[in-house]
């Protein structure tokens, strides 16, 4: 075989195994994503809790535990 045959064979391999990273990523990313969202409609629906009220606690929840960690 020649050196050109198996850099391509090589390189089809490569790729397929990176496509195929990139989709794995891709779905448990979607799916986190519309865990999220599907979690904060029905906060919102059913108990009145807007995501900006959410995004506010989890800033204050980071921030009291980066100075509990830092002090």
């Amino acid at each position: 075989m020649s050196i050109e045959l198996i850099t391509v064979i090589a390189g089809v391999i490569i790729t397929w195994l990176i496509f195929t990273w990139f989709i794995k990523v891709f779905q448990a990313s979607f799916k986190t994503a519309l865990t999220i969202a599907i979690i904060l409609f029905f906060l919102q629906m059913f108990f009145g809790i807007r995501y900006q009220e959410i995004w506010q606690e989890l800033s204050k929840l980071v921030q009291d535990l980066l100075i509990k960690f830092i002090n």
